[in-house]
């Protein structure tokens, strides 16, 4: 029997409500200025305050509220990408394309950076100067590279994933190099599945982060139907697809 959900108080509400407008002024710098431009001060002068002394029970540090935005553009990221995979299927169930649900996937996180471009760059951009993420944000930074990782998993057990008989032999070292990500997961997952996976999400990002960040500009024609073909033709490339 479930323990029934607790009403919020009004002061709990009040401070839920306070923190999300916090941050909505934050996200607004991080528009106008950038991450490293991001200061408690500055956001308490927007919201009308007159010291930033009065946000220092809701973030005690702008590195806290840096790290608060890390969390949620993480999060929202990860739900959009989960969102798209399950739509085409997941492991429990019968399965779209292992193609198209990688395809799925790549549009998803395209999509949310394209809508939240400000927020992808505090996640997947330069380094803030002076800040260093703390360990409670991997859990959510590491949730679509698990799910890319989980897809390539599936993919095998469905006969959904071909390896090329023509594809280089991995070498020792470079086997090696994967030996802290493969002692964390099941014993007998092969080398070369990772490999994949790590390669499918390099370039997911990488892709998507020379779009947004004007590499790509006055290149492409059409970045939305080239990014289509791309995320086939390496998803096909590193062996998903029947």
């Amino acid at each position: 029997m479930s323990t029934p959900r607790k009403t919020p108080t009004a002061r709990e509400r009040a401070r839920i409500e306070f923190t999300a407008e916090i941050k909505a002024v934050a996200r607004t710098q991080l528009a106008e200025g950038g991450a490293a431009a991001l200061s408690l001060r500055a956001v308490a002068r927007e919201l009308g305050l007159a010291s930033a002394s009065a946000l220092y029970r809701y973030f005690p540090s702008r590195d806290a509220l840096l790290t608060a935005l890390i969390l949620d553009g993480y999060t929202s990221l990860s739900n959009a990408a989960e969102a798209a995979h399950a739509a085409l299927g997941t492991a429990d169930t019968e399965p779209a394309d292992m193609l198209e649900r990688w395809v799925g996937v790549c549009h998803a996180v395209r999509d949310w950076a394209l809508a939240h471009p400000h927020e992808y760059a505090l996640i997947y951009g330069s380094p803030v100067p002076g800040y260093a993420a703390p360990q409670d944000t991997v859990a959510q930074a590491t949730r679509v590279p698990y799910l890319i990782g989980a897809l390539f998993t599936d993919a095998q057990g469905k006969d959904g994933h071909r390896p090329e008989a023509t594809r280089p032999a991995m070498p020792d070292d470079a086997r090696q190099s994967l030996a802290p990500l493969l002692s964390g997961l099941p014993p007998d997952t092969p080398a070369e599945l990772v490999m994949g996976s790590l390669m499918a999400w390099t370039y997911l990002f990488g892709a998507i982060s020379f779009e947004l960040f004007g590499h790509r500009h006055e290149i492409i024609a059409d970045p939305r139907a080239f990014f289509d073909h791309e995320a086939r033709r390496v998803g096909a490339a590193l062996g998903l697809g029947t």
